[in-house]
């Protein structure tokens, strides 16, 4: 199969990218509902025990994925010219640390029963090796679907496994009402997408050979899993050390408000990123579109997250009863110091476009390593004050770290800290005095929780705008948002520059 084949068609980028970007987000609501329905139905036919048999898999499982792609796939969708050889090579090797992870997940099988005294949980860890050979299967024909843009095909794709799996799920507890439901619609969602990419894309393995040069790939993948390593810790101690030292009512408490927080805003940065990196990837040889690509998007990112943030913050302490109960009032602290560093993540979390995409996974490997070492620092400060003294101290961290960041990722390729900061000021500077405007509005506000509620909303957006305006950047980034509304590409306009 020759190079170009592996490429998207010529002169298609931006329309690729405004299509992708459109139902990469549709297919996400599909799916975020898909899970919301799995919840509630499930937990109708299920037990809690059979939930709690799969929940103590879960950090077994999690573990095990920060190597099972080895970061290959990002080194597919970001390499220029790759060829065939090069990705049967990448094939070979993701099948390979499939399989041994499926053997290490069944011998590690009877110590995670041994560990929660639950020999019901031996079969399951074991079989979970199954999931794990079916994605290793599917990886690089995932990569170059992802490759070639073909975002319509890939949302197809999500939304039926997702509706597949739970299908599959509420089935089996016809069969058998048990914990085995929910392993059956998980390997479901895990089977059938592999038997899709491998139908939808071209491209098929050969036989395992040897490619000169193979090593720069598999060096980006190292990278790549060096950095989710690093962040698995990060993202993971501060619930170790709660639970640990403070017991599950503590932990519960900041558990929801770490929840309720930050799932919507992965919501935002998640799928676009399936659609900015192979775009950015395709423009990294060319500084000038490959800058105007990422500095249209970021600030409409902004734009939608920050203002909600803020409101979500500075009304917290109505917010959090509202929401999930008068029972988890206590939560409101915990969410109103994390919102804090709710106002800089949609900021710092695309970072990761610009290493992944400049090919730079050494960098960003040891930018996960900081991010990791200064994060348990924060938690080990806050601890002695309960889970609101971890909140308070990393939200703290999120400042000290995002000038640092942004100076290492300029220091190579097109986009320099200077650049961010023009871009990002006007709505990470209104975002912040929104929060400190509704919070000093507050007793003026409706008494009626949802009235208060949309108020602080629609104030929170309004201050953002107006601040933004005092700005170049920010009419600039506003004018981009109005193109958006009429037109049936989404983020069409966002890479304007883009062929």
């Amino acid at each position: 199969m020759e190079t170009s084949a592996f490429d998207p068609p010529e002169g298609s980028l931006r329309k690729s990218v405004g299509r992708g970007a459109v139902v990469t987000a549709m297919a996400q609501g599909v799916r975020v509902a898909t899970q919301m329905i799995s919840v509630i139905v499930l937990s109708r036919l299920l037990s809690p025990q059979d939930f709690g048999v799969v929940a103590m898999c879960a950090p077994v499982l999690a573990f095990i994925a920060l190597f099972q792609d080895f970061g290959l796939t990002q080194a597919t969708i970001q390499k220029t010219g790759i060829r065939h050889d090069e990705v049967n090579y990448l094939f070979w090797i993701n099948t390979a640390v499939s399989a041994a992870l499926a053997c290490v997940l069944a011998g590690a099988a009877p110590l995670v029963a041994a560990f929660y005294s639950e020999p019901r949980v031996t079969g399951l860890v074991a079989a979970f090796g199954l999931q794990i050979m079916a994605y290793g299967l599917g990886a690089q024909h995932l990569a170059l679907l992802t490759r070639r843009m073909e975002f319509s095909r890939l949302a197809v794709i999500d939304v039926a496994s997702a509706v597949a799996g739970l299908a599959v799920s509420i089935a089996w507890t016809f069969i058998d009402r048990s914990y085995w439901a929910l392993f059956a619609g998980t390997l479901t969602g895990a089977v059938l997408p592999t038997l899709c990419y491998w139908a939808s894309s071209r491209w098929r393995p050969g036989l395992p050979r040897k490619v000169a040069g193979i090593g720069e790939l598999i060096h980006f993948g190292a990278g790549i899993t060096g950095f989710n390593f690093a962040n698995f810790f990060a993202r993971n101690l501060d619930n170790v050390l709660i639970g640990k030292y403070w017991g599950e009512a503590q932990l519960g408490l900041y558990d929801r408000a770490y929840k309720l927080l930050l799932f919507p805003l992965s919501q935002i940065t998640n799928p676009l990123s399936k659609v900015m990196v192979p775009a950015l990837s395709r423009l990294k040889d060319e500084p000038d579109r490959y800058r105007s690509a990422y500095l249209r998007v970021m600030p409409l990112i902004l734009l939608v997250a920050l203002p909600g943030v803020a409101f979500a913050t500075a009304m917290s302490d109505t917010l959090i009863p509202f929401v999930l109960g008068e029972q988890w009032r206590q939560s409101a602290a915990i969410f109103f110091a994390l919102g804090f560093a709710g106002l800089l993540q949609p900021l710092n979390n695309p970072a990761g476009w610009l290493f992944v995409s400049q090919g730079r996974s050494g960098d960003f490997m040891r930018w996960g390593i900081v991010t990791a070492v200064t994060s348990v620092l924060a938690f080990a400060i806050g601890l002695p004050y309960g889970a609101l003294g971890v909140a308070v101290a990393y939200a703290t961290s999120e400042y000290l770290r995002t000038p640092f960041l942004w100076l290492y990722v300029g220091k190579a390729g097109p986009l320099q800290a200077s650049h961010i900061l023009r871009a990002a000021t006007p709505f990470v500077l209104g975002a912040h005095l929104a929060l400190a405007v509704i919070w000093f509005a507050k007793p003026m506000l409706p008494a009626q929780p949802v009235l208060a509620l949309a108020s602080g909303a629609m104030l929170a957006y309004a201050i953002t705008i107006l601040v933004a305006l005092l700005f170049s950047a920010g009419r600039e980034a506003l004018r981009e948002a109005l193109k958006l509304i009429p037109a049936r590409g989404g983020f069409a306009a966002a890479p304007s520059e883009a062929k």
